[in-house]
């Protein structure tokens, strides 16, 4: 079957790392298992650090890239994949499971014509939303259901910042926190950026970095280090913070003083569950609420594709069909 895969590292351009060719079928690590036919499947920055060699070690290339997946089992039913693989003894909540692993880790990844997923992880695709939508959840947009809703618990009338304002997480995060009610601000390095977050719910944008025109009860942020004192300083007393990556950097200034005196949290945010990404594919379902797919691309333009998504210019998700 034709596959988007990684063979070897490449640390400084991670595009060229990208190989499309012939893969064996999928295998199924037991009955509990099954294929699903790709009918979309979404870029994350996950893929990014594969290639790149963060998220893999050699010893486990060849490797399919993809977390995400939206296609059809082989009695037709038509599902959205959650991308994350638990121990089968584990039951509590699924990201704190110690032996958590995503798609394109432990188990082969999503950017094929066919992939092996637990039957656990199969959810309904709702019959509005396209395939090729449906495939932009599972990462970037569950990821941002929990940072909103679960991590920091945001009620309508709150106010968020968005570090970030054109990217799939960044458009995700203010989407879905305008149409539950909360007032989304967001930063944007660029008028362009900051006009099209406007467009897709934020209620104010700014240039990273500025003084706000009052403290916010939580910020939402992926960047770290280059954002990390702008981001605990936007916070009023008793705020949240919650990061969920950090594609600037990792190692930033804790301000220790700043974060017991105004008593503020912060908190990590990996992916989501599975009772959140179908709590998240009702909300979608019921609210009319779109992914924006920035392109939709063949697994052939697999290169073109994580180049484009390395530039950061990218406006929502970019999407491969077989």
């Amino acid at each position: 079957m034709r596959a988007v895969y990684v063979e070897s590292f490449n640390a400084e351009d991670p595009a060229a790392a990208v190989v499309v060719g012939d893969r064996p079928e999928p295998v199924l690590p037991g009955d509990d298992w099954t294929v699903v036919t790709v009918r979309a499947g979404s870029l994350n920055h996950h893929d990014i650090f594969s290639l790149k060699g963060v998220a893999l070690k050699e010893g486990q290339l060849p490797m399919i890239l993809g977390t995400d997946v939206a296609g059809v089992t082989d009695d037709g039913r038509e599902v959205v994949v959650h991308g994350v693989v638990n121990d089968p003894s584990w039951l509590g909540d699924e990201a704190l499971d110690p032996r958590m692993s995503l798609f394109s880790e432990r188990h082969q990844g999503t950017l094929a014509e066919r992939v092996a997923v637990p039957r656990r992880n199969l959810i309904d695709k709702p019959a509005g939303l396209s395939f090729e939508q449906a495939s932009c959840l599972p990462t970037a947009w569950l990821t941002a259901y929990r940072m909103l809703f679960t991590q920091a618990a945001l009620q309508p009338g709150q106010t968020v910042l968005v570090q970030g304002s054109a990217g799939g997480l960044s458009t995700a995060l203010i989407a879905l926190g305008a149409a539950a009610g909360v007032t989304v601000w967001a930063t944007g390095r660029s008028a362009e950026k900051r006009a099209y977050a406007e467009a897709h719910g934020a209620a104010a944008t700014f240039e990273p970095g500025t003084r706000l025109p009052d403290r916010v009860d939580a910020v939402m942020d992926s960047v770290g280090a280059p954002t990390w004192k702008h981001s605990l300083r936007s916070l009023r007393k008793g705020g949240v913070m919650v990061v969920s990556g950090g594609t600037g950097g990792y190692a930033a200034e804790a301000e220790v003083a700043r974060i017991f005196a105004m008593n503020l949290r912060i908190v990590g945010s990996t992916m989501g569950t599975r009772d959140e990404l179908e709590q998240l594919i009702a909300f979608m379902a019921a609210s009319g609420l779109r992914p924006d797919v920035d392109e939709v691309m063949p697994l052939e333009d697999a290169p073109r594709a994580f180049a484009k998504m390395e530039s950061g210019e990218i406006r929502g998700k970019i999407v491969l069909t077989p």
